[in-house]
């Protein structure tokens, strides 16, 4: 998969918020998928040497059987702190390596963070979704902006995320009575639709196969 790189990556602070604003103009929160999703990709990250060293994952599945199909790994001395709501500048320069390896060109990302759902409504999911131009989705275990409405213990009840009269995302429960997931669109994907994906990849536990996946890669030795 070829990338085109965008920017660099040693930012400072005020460096890294202006590439959000100027790049999430270019976030597309309707649906642009291909006409037919044959493969959905995963991406995680791990650490080593004590968070110096970026490793990241790429797992591809065939859709709808989620089998996988290729797994790649990346590693990459890590440049950026972490800091919520600059996660993307912390994890993305090694998730690109590692998607840069892949010889199957997934039709949907889904990613471990936020889409929208993001003080500056660009999360890892919008970043990358821009950077690679291939639909995103933000599939996070926690929630960074917003309220919503309580919601129902049964799989596949979900509530929106509000954030300043804004609808940014959905609280998910992928699983009766386990903890939702926080689902918002990354880019070129509508939010229905981004849940719908999340669930037909999460047939049995709290996560979608790709991004149970691609952790257990990015966290193995």
């Amino acid at each position: 998969m070829k990338i085109c790189q965008r920017h660099g990556w040693t930012l400072t602070m005020d460096e890294a918020i202006a590439i959000q604003e100027q790049l999430q103009s270019e976030v597309i929160t309707e649906d642009q998928l291909t006409e037919q999703v044959k493969y959905v990709a995963g991406v995680d990250m791990g650490f080593e040497e004590d968070g110096t060293i970026s490793r990241a994952a790429v797992a591809v599945l065939s859709f709808p059987d989620l089998q996988i199909q290729e797994t790649t790994l990346a590693r990459r001395p890590t440049t950026f702190p972490y800091i919520p709501g600059f996660l993307s500048f912390r994890e993305i320069p090694a998730v690109l390596d590692a998607l840069e390896k892949i010889q199957l060109t997934p039709d949907i990302i889904l990613c471990d963070g936020q889409g929208i759902a993001h003080p500056r409504r660009f999360g890892i999911a919008c970043h990358l979704g821009v950077l690679v131009d291939i639909p995103t989705i933000g599939v996070a275990k926690s929630l960074l902006v917003g309220k919503h409405d309580d919601l129902a213990e049964t799989r596949g009840s979900w509530q929106p995320l509000i954030h300043k009269g804004e609808t940014v995302g959905a609280v998910l429960r992928t699983r009766t009575g386990v903890k939702p997931v926080y689902i918002s669109s990354g880019h070129r994907i509508s939010l229905p639709t981004a849940i719908d994906y999340v669930m037909r990849c999460t047939p049995k536990y709290r996560l979608p196969e790709t991004t149970r996946i691609a952790d257990r890669l990015a966290s193995s030795r």
